[in-house]
């Protein structure tokens, strides 16, 4: 048996061993880490508002060859169901938000809120709400009794409804229904407001109300005649961009 090394101090010196291997060291942390930031994360992903309270609850599945379901406002909801078996497809809510009114199309549901929201949801399978979008200083009209039910608000501006117009006392604003894209907007007259309860629709204009104050109001200012291109008087120059029906890329 031989002999251990004598250090400086006189006593036996062992031999160093292998050096710790570090490399699995520096693995292991980072993933034990990220095992202990993932339910964090998850809690985080949960946690996230939902972007204008939308809750969209989906109750039956459908074909992509199904017809529109009929639609209806039911207490705080917008409800889409069957015709033939009147069951469900699909119910939208938004928190803390009723619904005024509810305009079906081809394809569309367009509701507006009591908080001056419009909103489009896809008609056949409520699978998304396309857009949202804001009516400048409307809340507080929609509270007034004139304003109930929301009556004429929202209107095809074509059979096709390619264009949303959105009429309230104030203006009309011209929406394009495939992206939500404002396209034109008509204020009205000094001394004279728009009645959105009073429209009809005459071949492809729409005629609405527009009643002054005053006597020397002409009854042809009482009346405004509206298209996708914005309001028809003679020699206008329409918008000419001729993209209503494709959005645009952003």
């Amino acid at each position: 048996m031989s002999a251990l090394p004598l250090d400086s101090t006189g006593l036996p010196h062992e031999a160093p061993g292998p050096a710790p291997d570090r490399r699995g060291t520096r693995i292991a942390l980072p993933m034990a880490l990220a095992l202990l930031a993932l339910p964090l994360i998850t809690a985080a992903h949960h946690s996230r508002p939902v972007p204008y309270g939308d809750h969209l609850t989906v109750h039956a599945r459908v074909e992509a060859t199904a017809t529109d379901p009929a639609l209806r406002t039911k207490g705080p909801a917008v409800q889409a169901y069957d015709t033939k078996s009147g069951s469900p497809r699909w119910t939208y809510t938004r928190a803390g938000r009723r619904p005024v009114t509810v305009l079906p199309a081809s394809g569309h549901a367009f509701t507006l809120w009591n908080d001056g929201l419009v909103t489009d949801t896809a008609r056949a399978d409520g699978g998304s709400v396309r857009w949202h979008r804001a009516i400048p200083a409307a809340a507080g009209w929609l509270r007034t009794p004139a304003a109930r039910g929301g009556a004429g608000v929202l209107r095809p501006l074509t059979p096709g409804a390619r264009m949303l117009a959105v009429v309230t006392p104030h203006r009309i604003a011209a929406y394009r229904t495939a992206d939500g894209d404002l396209r034109w907007v008509l204020p009205a007259r000094p001394g004279c407001a728009f009645e959105p309860a009073r429209s009809v629709r005459r071949g492809a204009a729409l005629l609405i109300a527009q009643p002054c104050t005053g006597p020397a109001a002409s009854w042809t200012s009482q009346v405004v005649a509206v298209d996708d291109y914005g309001r028809i008087v003679p020699g206008r120059t329409p918008l000419g961009n001729g993209d209503l029906e494709r959005p645009q890329r952003r």
